[in-house]
């Protein structure tokens, strides 16, 4: 069975999930993918599932949760999540429908959990500088403050904090309780950082450049970064009074 999945939630990403899929499917790393689908009303998960008669004709390839309404990104992930263990996957990577994040660099980002001893490969905008390219720059600053404040606030030595391009090793998706994770939005990402730090596993940032999605809608809204910036507040003083003891030992 092959060792790593990407999820990919959508919600309306008609005009970019072929693409994505084909791209994925395309690299020398034989990836594995599930799209979670938020009941997009664009007929995204159809494409899918006319994809799927390709690409799984000798064996699954291509995996499709479909969902009752628009419930999150972070609700959508946690499925994921489950899934992805449930099914056996020991590599969980996660990106973005929109092409913002290269397909080309899930290769690294597997390589250095698979290779590299990370537990958690962060795909960091911010490693090297600033590197997103086609976002204004009032958006290009307000993203980066916001990642130096979580930092500030919470002690993680991650410079971007928000970053939704990852790859997981199993073990710690297992040991946290995914059911607890309280944030929906982008804060989500934030605060799913914090708990593995929090468990003691090792997180690493690999520099990638972002590119601002061409096709299809932008999901951000004033009410996400609300979310994160009270958010963090009140997830850092919860943890002053709780313990992160893993459910297994951390190799």
């Amino acid at each position: 069975m092959n060792n790593a999945i990407v999820i990919i939630p959508t919600y309306k990403e008609r005009e970019n999930i072929r693409g994505i899929i084909d791209t994925v499917f395309s690299l020398p790393k034989d990836f594995h993918i599930l799209i979670v689908d938020d009941n997009s009303p664009d007929g995204t998960p159809q494409i899918v599932e006319k994809m799927q008669q390709d690409y799984n004709e000798t064996e699954v390839r291509l995996h499709l949760v479909k969902r009752t309404g628009k419930l999150g990104l972070g609700t959508a992930y946690i499925a994921g999540f489950k899934y992805a263990i449930e099914k056996g996957y020991d590599y969980i990577l996660e990106m973005d429908a929109d092409f913002s994040h290269d397909p080309k660099d899930l290769i690294n980002l597997y390589l250095q959990c698979s290779e590299r001893g990370s537990d958690v490969a962060i795909g960091s905008r911010y490693a090297t500088g600033v590197n997103v390219v086609n976002w204004p720059i009032g958006r290009v600053l307000l993203s980066y403050f916001a990642s130096s404040y979580v930092r500030l606030i919470t002690g993680m030595p991650i410079r971007d904090t928000t970053a939704g391009f990852l790859c997981y090793r199993r073990q710690v998706l297992e040991t946290i309780p995914l059911d607890l994770v309280k944030f929906v939005g982008y804060a989500f990402q934030i605060e799913m950082k914090f708990l593995t730090w929090k468990y003691g596993f090792k997180l690493n940032e690999i520099p990638i450049i972002f590119t601002e999605r061409t096709r299809g809608e932008s999901k951000m809204s004033a009410g996400i970064f609300k979310e994160a910036f009270f958010g963090v507040l009140q997830m850092t003083i919860e943890s002053w009074f709780k313990k992160y003891i893993p459910l297994t030992p951390i190799s």
